[in-house]
């Protein structure tokens, strides 16, 4: 079963003077392109974090995110007086009549006036974090398994597609065979010359061979039959059908270049067009 690459996944927490939010966000990408973005006090936890979710989400541009929202009355951020009453006596040696609110305005801006007191990481609040930043994982984890879904239907209906235009396509080679020994026939009564009628059949042979597209329907097929085979295994993954539809590819422009037939080519090109559908979608699969 395949999966996306774009997800999103969110997980919250109430401890008795926070409430921690975890989201996680991801599109698509080449590799794993992680931004981590996590209060200050927690910073030492990272290293953990990432290599937890890389193994996790493996591929995409993941944003991870952990918010916190102070649910106490207290707060750590306290106002450095020393500071404040050192700037305030300062200011009044400058503005001697100035008034004393007006003296505190412009202490508290200067700066160094506020100061954070660092708090301990709590090893009984990380534990419980760590078990809503799995809760997160597991909800994007999903939420990328949905969207799998969906390219999977979208995936069947495209190579469906192909098939049915390639089915057409080759229904139409003998009216495109016949049309080219027609085109050759009146060539040569045009010339106005003796034609050796052996010789003329050997090399009517020859040019019919070259413009048979036996190989590349074959070829083809084994493509369209792989490309299902792979979403539908364990170990589908975006890379490998990206390569399947390279290969689908080479062998659709060989079938244009040799068609030689309006009606053919018209068909060749909606194949393109169903294929190119495919390769955007392919660039989301995990």
């Amino acid at each position: 079963m395949i999966q996306s690459m774009t997800g999103f996944g969110k997980a919250t927490l109430q401890l008795p003077t926070k409430k921690i939010t975890v989201e996680i966000k991801s599109l698509n990408s080449k590799g794993l392109d992680l931004n981590v973005r996590m209060p200050s006090l927690y910073r030492e936890m990272e290293l953990g974090l990432r290599t937890q979710i890389a193994s996790t989400l493996e591929r995409g541009k993941v944003d991870f995110s952990i918010f916190i929202e102070s649910t106490a009355e207290q707060t750590s951020t306290k106002v450095n007086v020393p500071i404040v009453k050192g700037y305030i006596e300062q200011l009044r040696a400058v503005y001697a009549d100035a008034d004393e609110t007006e003296l505190m305005k412009m202490a508290i801006r200067m700066p160094d006036t506020m100061k954070i007191e660092r708090d301990e990481i709590d090893e009984n609040d990380w534990a419980q974090i760590k078990n809503v930043i799995e809760e997160a994982l597991q909800n994007i984890a999903t939420f990328r398994k949905d969207e799998g879904q969906s390219l999977e239907k979208e995936f069947q209906l495209r190579i469906g597609n192909i098939r049915q235009y390639m089915t057409e396509a080759l229904a139409l080679d003998p009216e495109r065979v016949q049309a080219i020994k027609d085109r050759l026939q009146t060539a040569i009564e045009e010339l106005k010359v003796n034609v050796d009628e052996n010789r003329f059949e050997q090399e009517l042979i020859y040019y019919l061979e070259k413009l048979d597209i036996t190989e590349e329907k074959v070829r083809l097929t084994n493509h369209l039959d792989y490309f299902l085979e792979t979403i539908n295994g364990t170990e589908a993954n975006g890379r490998k059908l990206g390569f399947i539809t390279q290969e689908m590819g080479r062998e659709i422009n060989t079938m244009g270049s040799k068609s030689n037939h309006a009606q053919m080519q018209k068909l060749v090109v909606m194949m393109k067009d169903e294929l190119e559908k495919i390769k955007e979608q392919v660039l989301n699969v995990l």
